[in-house]
């Protein structure tokens, strides 16, 4: 892989068969990786670089000062969160099978055989998570097909590192990150506005924004909001 050094910032290169220079970041920490057409010129990429060097070190600021959650263990009282709550966790080992109970405002149960290792009660939190996830789509995706007079082909729920969701504006298909059932339902139904909204214009540009302003007017405090919340631990290798 080529790595270029601009600002002191390092930056990988992967050359693809596409048309145009894509600049990502990725978290922890803001890591740049730039995809670019194969017979792309390497000072092409460097000056592409150095036009978004003020956005890249913006980003990476936010990376290094947003909150990380530690390594969740799934042991009692400690903390979690579902739609923008902090719950403790109250574990209880019993020989049936496994379940996960919002019981109030300050607890989540999460019922286990006994010595259900880690893992094991990061996939029961997980699972409970993305049904809560599907409960709560619908109602959003429908009511606002009605107000965009768009319809959605398909959505589904999967975890991802980079982004809150992602779509196929040809067949109209979304996807949402499985870490939205912990934030406030409203950052929820900004992130599906936002892939819908996609539906009209491929690309972040100002037509975009417009669309967004639009369909949403406090899209950009709730965006802030939903980046400044706490992240999941995570292991961020690529």
């Amino acid at each position: 892989m080529e790595h270029i050094t601009v600002s002191n910032i390092e930056i990988e290169i992967v050359r693809k068969n596409i048309k145009n220079i894509v600049l990502t970041m990725y978290p922890p920490k803001g890591r740049v990786r730039i995809s670019a057409p194969l017979q792309a010129k390497s000072d092409t990429i460097r000056l592409f670089v150095v036009s978004k060097l003020a956005w890249i070190k913006q980003n990476q600021r936010k990376y290094e000062g947003q909150e990380r959650l530690s390594t969740r263990e799934y042991k009692d009282r400690e903390s979690h969160y579902f739609q923008g709550q902090r719950y403790l966790l109250n574990v209880i080992e019993v020989d049936a099978p496994p379940k996960v109970v919002l019981r109030s405002k300050t607890y989540i149960d999460l019922y286990v055989r006994p010595a259900t290792p880690t893992a094991k009660r990061h996939e029961i939190m997980n699972e409970w998570y993305r049904a809560q996830l599907k409960a709560q789509i619908p109602e959003l995706i429908e009511k606002w097909e009605q107000r965009l007079n768009v319809q959605v082909g398909d959505w589904q729920i999967k975890l991802m590192k980079t982004k809150w969701g992602s779509c196929n504006v040809q067949k109209k298909r979304i996807w949402l990150n499985l870490e939205l059932a912990k934030k406030p339902l409203h950052c929820l139904e900004y992130v599906i506005v936002h892939e819908m909204a996609h539906f009209f214009e491929r690309h972040h540009n100002d037509k975009f924004h417009s669309y967004l302003d639009q369909f949403l007017p406090n899209w950009k405090q709730v965006k802030t909001e939903l980046n400044k919340l706490p992240l999941s631990y995570a292991e961020w290798n690529y």
